[in-house]
Order: C-alpha cells, then sequence, then structure tokens
C-alpha cells in the first residue's frame, strides 16, 4: 500500500472519527469519558475545564473533520487539520491523567493521536 493511500485511510478514519463523536453522540454514554461522565459536555466539566473550553475544542474538532474528509476531493490544508487534532489529544490524555482515568480511557486519544501524526508525517 502506497503512502498516498495510507495518508487517505487516515484522513478517512480521523474525520468521520471526531464528526462521529462531536456531532452524532455527544450525549452518549461510553467507557471512555473522563471520570464519571454520560456526555460530552459532562467530560468537560470533570476535567474542570470552562464551558467556553468545550464549544471551543469541540469547533476545532469538527472543522478539523470536516477539513480531513473535504480534502479528499479539495486541496484544503490536510497536515494543519492533522496537526490541530494532534495537539487536542494531546491535551486530551492529559485530562485523562489529570482526573486519574485508568489508561484505557485514554486508548482513543492515543490512537487518534498516532492516526493525526500519520497525516502531519505522511501528507
Amino acid at each position: 500500500m502506497s503512502l498516498y493511500w495510507i495518508v487517505i485511510a487516515l484522513q478517512v478514519v480521523v474525520g468521520l472519527g471526531l464528526l462521529n463523536v462531536w456531532l452524532l453522540r455527544p450525549k452518549s454514554a461510553t467507557p471512555y469519558r473522563g471520570g464519571a461522565a454520560a456526555s460530552l459536555k459532562e467530560e468537560f466539566a470533570v476535567y474542570g475545564l470552562p464551558e467556553a473550553v468545550f464549544y471551543l475544542v469541540g469547533a476545532l474538532k469538527i472543522a478539523a473533520g470536516a477539513v480531513l474528509l473535504l480534502g479528499l476531493f479539495l486541496p484544503l490544508p490536510v497536515q494543519l487539520a492533522g496537526g490541530v487534532v494532534a495537539v487536542l489529544m494531546v491535551g486530551a490524555i492529559a485530562m485523562h491523567l489529570k482526573v486519574g482515568d485508568p489508561l484505557k480511557r485514554s486508548l482513543p486519544a492515543a490512537a487518534m493521536l498516532l492516526m493525526s501524526l500519520g497525516i502531519v508525517i505522511l501528507s
């Protein structure tokens, strides 16, 4: 498989993953939410973050997901979008550590971090 197709696959997985979490399942409880949170908004509260951060991170992740997917068809800055996602995933992992979550809860963020770095490096 060529690097081109690897990057395409990473863009699809990361883009759809972000949009799934932020647009389709923000109110869904998952085993990966921080603390005892049952929704994304509750998770940010568990981390002690202000509500404005929830909206800022959400906007960044939705925009990055859209850029990654639209970048399959248009000349968009997918490296920048991947970099934004990577930085946000480092923050997500830090928040899980801050509240003492088991490492299992950081796995999705760690996977997204690695895939986003793949987009940045291989694009």
